[in-house]
């Protein structure tokens, strides 16, 4: 089913270009993304100093905690919006939109409180040291006002992926990203604003998003079109949403609290650590949205799939992904440790900020391939509808060797390439368990399908 040239049908034809079709414009979402959210860091690191720098940075993993659950259901609404649509269910799928936008404008709200009430107190548990932590937690604070443009945005791209259309979300991110990186210059370099500046343009940009995301919506024609008269939360579509999502979620969420751990050990080391694996994680970032845009196309395509019961082409569908995360990934991750020195030096000037970005990227560019890997087989379960397994053992595998690593094998080998080795260690037993999950549970879907047939 096609209905504009915005559309993919991920049912019928060839697989692979379409999946390029689909991963590209989401991956290059991702990338102009962090490109601007680099500005902010660029922008303060140099006009602002490393502590400042540092300020920003330390509260990512925080902000992650707090947002990724709700960002998880989002998934669970692109699953069943791709599933109707595929079958040309027109009233599901505008019941799944309707519920899926109210579900994001009321978890938006509730983030922004609870940002706002716990902003000090969670950087404190972190161990944020005291010369940064009052700049964190006002950034922090002004950043969770935005939250209900920044969910409302996300599920809206959530249903647009969902037919396949990945090329107006990035149309929006590139013109809410060019705001955001002016008011950047304007606020911090002219106005002194520092931290509380980049804070004002993000938030600014993610409400410019979000009334295109919106307005695209609501200008539809098709099952997706969004009427605000008609937002309400229908029960049934949301305990479906919630069967896929809230295990996204909390797998996600817990991944981030593990991130979180790393980021408290990072701080025992000081500020200049603080400022180098700021510098690092954002170079990850670009690694994780190339990847991840893979993983989305591997759920959407399946889901859809999955709806019309094709269950040889969702094999196919897997198999092609999994060649274009392990090319795309191999291909970035050498190119960022290659070039790593030189792409640091975007960040900070600073030498020994440089050489603890390093320190730390030196075990998780090249071997990124291997979080593609695990990413993709809980992707192409939840375009099933199974996504409980999954989340359970991407948290045995990922987060369990992490604390294991932070506790027992970290303090009696203090350094930063011993904390971050945990990384591929974490991937590979990951990988291991998922394929295991995805084979039987590929082996008790095709049983059903083949007796529903």
């Amino acid at each position: 089913m096609k209905h504009n040239k915005y559309e993919i049908d991920m049912c019928n034809g060839t697989i692979m270009d379409k999946l390029i079709s689909f991963s590209l414009p989401l991956m290059l979402s991702g990338i102009l993304q962090l490109l601007f959210n680099a500005v902010d860091i660029v922008v303060v690191g140099r006009f602002s100093g490393s502590q400042a720098l540092a300020a920003v940075g330390s509260t990512t993993a925080l902000i992650n905690i707090f947002t990724n659950l709700f960002i998880g259901i989002s998934l669970g609404a692109n699953v069943l919006a791709a599933r109707f649509y595929a079958a040309g269910k027109s009233k599901e799928m505008s019941e799944t939109v309707h519920t899926s936008v109210t579900v994001a404008l009321i978890s938006g709200v509730l983030m922004g409180i609870l940002g706002l009430m716990f902003a000090r107190f969670s950087l404190e548990l972190m161990g944020t040291p005291e010369d940064v932590i009052s700049q964190s937690a006002l950034y922090m604070r002004i950043y969770f006002l935005g939250m209900p443009f920044f969910m409302l945005y996300n599920y809206g791209a959530a249903i647009l992926r969902a037919v396949g259309d990945t090329r107006r979300p990035l149309f929006f991110l590139v013109v809410s990203g060019v705001i955001n990186a002016v008011l950047n210059v304007i606020l911090v370099v002219y106005f002194h604003m520092d931290v509380a500046g980049v804070a004002i343009a993000t938030v600014f940009s993610q409400f410019v998003s979000c009334v295109l995301v919106l307005r695209c919506l609501y200008m539809s024609e098709g099952s997706y079109q969004l009427r605000f008269s008609r937002l309400s939360i229908k029960k049934e579509y949301l305990k479906q949403i919630f069967q896929v999502g809230i295990p996204a979620g909390i797998q996600s969420t817990v991944i981030n609290f593990s991130n979180a751990l790393l980021q408290s050990s990072v701080n025992s080391f000081g500020s200049v650590a603080m400022a180098g694996y700021t510098a690092a994680n954002n170079v990850f970032g670009f690694l994780y949205v190339s990847v991840n845009s893979i993983t989305q196309a591997c759920m959407s395509f399946t889901s859809q799939n999955y709806g019309v019961r094709k269950w040889k082409r969702m094999d196919r569908v897997l198999v092609d992904c999994i060649i274009l995360s392990v090319v795309c990934s191999l291909t970035l991750g050498c190119c960022a440790y290659f070039f790593g020195p030189e792409i640091l030096q975007i960040y900070t000037r600073e030498p020994d900020v440089i050489h603890a970005g390093m320190e730390i990227m030196t075990f998780a560019t090249v071997p990124y391939f291997l979080c593609g890997l695990m990413d993709l087989f809980p992707g192409a379960l939840r375009g099933m509808g199974h996504s409980g397994v999954p989340m359970i053992l991407s948290i045995i595998g990922t987060v369990g060797t992490r604390i294991v690593w932070i506790f027992g094998i970290f303090p009696s080998h203090r350094s930063l390439s011993v904390l971050f080795i945990s990384y591929p260690v974490s991937w590979i037993l990951t990988i291991l368990m998922q394929v295991c999950c995805f084979y039987f549970v590929r082996k008790k879907v095709h049983g059903q399908m083949r007796t529903c047939a």
